[in-house]
């Protein structure tokens, strides 16, 4: 008689929860240039992109500053450049310069060129360089196709930032200016355009969400003016919603039938809206829910072991909510330790990490009342959002990838 095969006890993932320059640290690559794009990670591979200056000038002078920050455009070449790094070792893999040009608009000074996150589906990896093209490479770095979509003109020079969503063999690209906007999808074989939508929305720096929903799949936008859902085989407009204040950065995040979609610059705004809706259900009962008070300017939410944990503005003050009611749970909690967010938080394992500009993370116990249970700290400015794969952490600063592991 056989005897029954013991079960393996499979690991529960763990990411670290302490780290420090000389603690936890698997590796550290220096990554030239400026790039706010978080890294993505399969397989093996780890991608970032970064656009590196050179002293190669251009045609034109350099653009004079603008208002609340904005840089003027630079005179020189930059490389718009792809990182392929190995997971375990952070050695570089391959590099691969997508263009090099010169920027025709400045940028936000705690902007970069290269602020759009790549995206892959295991064949091929997805960059963005918005108005320098969109650009696919297989994984071996080798260029497969570019799509050129012309140049946008942002508010204020602020730059550019919206990344591209990724459902099967469609990728979805936003182009919210001041001039025409649009959203396209393009074919990622081809990067032929299969579809293209007349928008009417001010410059938005929000990334698409795709869903699939009673057999369709839907592409959630946020706007200034609307949110709206579009057919994705079709372009189709399905529904939308009014109510959002201006300058949409964050990230919608889902759970059961409701999506959660929130701006926060110049005022608050926070509508749960269900799937199923269709047409304009602006000021109607079809809204589950709204909030007008404690919502994100540029960090996305997180939802989370069912609690919707939102920050207000670019502050450090937390708020917990319950996704299917909106009831607050915790009012509006100041994080200690922290300062401006502009990366996103993410959670595994029960835990949740929040990183400012400054460098520092903090760590706390998910739950309706997070608990601190760890401050981390890197000299370095950190804008993107880190990203969890395992027992690994990565983390891109102003300057490094760092790969964070216990050890």
């Amino acid at each position: 008689m056989a005897r029954p095969r013991r079960q393996r006890r499979l690991r529960k993932r763990q990411p670290p929860t302490e780290w420090g320059p000389d603690k936890n640290v698997q590796w550290i690559t220096e990554i030239p240039g400026e790039g706010s794009a978080t890294p993505i990670v399969w397989g093996n591979d780890v991608f970032i992109l970064t656009a590196v200056p050179t002293d190669k000038k251009g045609d034109r002078p350099r653009g004079p500053e603008g208002r609340n920050g904005a840089l003027g455009a630079p005179d020189n070449h930059h490389q718009y450049t792809v990182y392929c790094l190995d997971r375990e070792t952070g050695n570089v893999r391959w590099r691969q310069v997508a263009i090099e040009a010169v920027p025709h608009e400045g940028r936000h000074q705690t902007n970069s060129f290269a602020s759009g996150s790549p995206t892959t589906d295991g064949e091929r990896l997805y960059v963005p360089f918005g108005s320098r093209g969109f650009f696919c490479f297989d994984l071996k770095g080798n260029p497969l196709w570019n799509r050129d979509l012309g140049d946008m003109q942002t508010r204020n020079g602020f730059g550019e930032g919206s990344s591209p969503a990724l459902h099967k063999d469609t990728l979805i690209v936003t182009w919210d200016h001041e001039g025409p906007d649009f959203i396209a999808a393009l074919d990622t074989k081809t990067g032929d355009v299969r579809w293209q939508i007349e928008r009417d929305e001010p410059t938005t720096w929000a990334t698409p969400f795709i869903v699939e929903h009673d057999d369709r799949t839907q592409v959630i936008t946020s706007g200034t003016n609307r949110v709206r859902s579009y057919d994705i085989a079709t372009g189709d407009l399905l529904w939308e919603c009014g109510g959002q204040v201006t300058n949409p950065i964050p990230s919608p995040v889902l759970q059961d039938n409701l999506v959660y979609v929130m701006t926060g610059y110049r005022g608050y705004a926070l509508y749960a809206l269900p799937l199923s809706a269709k047409g304009d259900i602006t000021g109607t009962s079809a809204i589950a829910w709204s909030r007008s008070e404690g919502t994100p300017y540029i960090a996305s939410p997180l939802l989370y072991q069912n609690v919707l944990y939102t920050t207000k503005s670019r502050d450090a003050i937390l708020t917990t909510l319950d996704p299917k009611t909106g009831q607050v749970l915790t009012d509006q909690k100041r994080l200690p330790d922290l300062k401006v967010l502009y990366a996103s938080p993410v959670a595994a394992a029960g835990r949740l990490y929040y990183t400012d500009r400054d460098g520092t993370t903090l760590v706390l116990k998910a739950g309706p009342n997070p608990e601190v249970l760890a401050t981390n700290k890197l000299e370095e400015t950190i804008d993107a959002s880190p990203a969890i794969v395992g027992d690994q952490m990565f983390l891109r600063t102003n300057k490094h990838v760092y790969c964070l592991k216990n050890l």
